[in-house]
């Protein structure tokens, strides 16, 4: 049990990887489900307590959070080439999709959970990650990249969830922002794209220095009244 930031309990263990390839952190409520599911990629930083301090605020809102760990027994520089590469190719079949399948079918087996209620959210390599994942996995609900890269060619996110992005005002990714929203708009899935003045990259981390409060506590109202409306149906708390 773990106290969380509001001052609810929640439940967390970490997963090894004889459970789950690469392993990761579970953050479950303390209470009956089954629960909305939401996967947790991180950015380059790794699984770190920023990421898992995140997959604590989703339990305390009623989620059951899986934070997945893309580093963990492999070769981190070797991975680190792999996927930024598959990022800047910008595949939606990059390396790294599979084990995110993986992720969300161990979510989804849980019995705490919901498996038609699943989302994803994403930071910088991970937001990216999101949006080519929920081009070919039709499991996710919907998606909330941050300062992410665009899949290669564009109209692969035709086929992607309901989508709410944010994006720093100025970074390699804003324009990348402005261009998911045309795209969405063209295709008709519903979306909540936000470019934030004076925030700049990693801005919702805020154990690092571009952390800008005013952006992240915005952004996570918007994510969580979003996932509200595709994933749980309820006005979050």
């Amino acid at each position: 049990m773990l106290l969380g930031r509001s001052g609810q309990i929640m439940r967390t263990r970490e997963i090894d990887g004889r459970e789950l390839k690469g392993g990761g952190y579970l953050a479950l409520p303390d209470s009956n489900g089954p629960h909305p599911g939401v996967v947790i990629i991180h950015e380059a930083y790794g699984l770190n307590d920023n990421i898992k301090d995140i997959a604590g605020r989703f339990a305390e809102q009623g989620y059951a959070a899986l934070a997945v760990d893309l580093f963990s027994d492999r070769n981190k520089a070797v991975c680190m080439a792999r996927y930024m590469a598959g990022m800047l190719v910008g595949s939606v079949q990059r390396y790294g999709i599979a084990d995110l399948k993986a992720s969300l079918t161990h979510l989804a087996a849980m019995p705490e959970v919901d498996p038609e209620r699943i989302g994803a959210i994403g930071y910088c390599m991970g937001g990216s990650f999101a949006i080519a994942w929920a081009c070919t996995d039709s499991r996710l609900k919907a998606i909330a990249p941050y300062y992410a890269a665009n899949p290669r060619p564009l109209d692969a996110v035709q086929r992607l969830c309901p989508v709410v992005g944010s994006y720093p005002e100025k970074d390699f990714s804003t324009a990348a922002g402005r261009t998911l929203e045309v795209a969405l708009e063209r295709y008709g899935i519903a979306h909540d794209i936000k470019i934030y003045p004076g925030a700049d990259h990693s801005f919702f981390n805020d154990r690092a220095r571009a952390y800008n409060k005013a952006a992240a506590d915005d952004s996570w109202t918007r994510v969580l009244g979003f996932f509200a409306t595709h994933l749980t149906n309820r006005t979050p708390s």
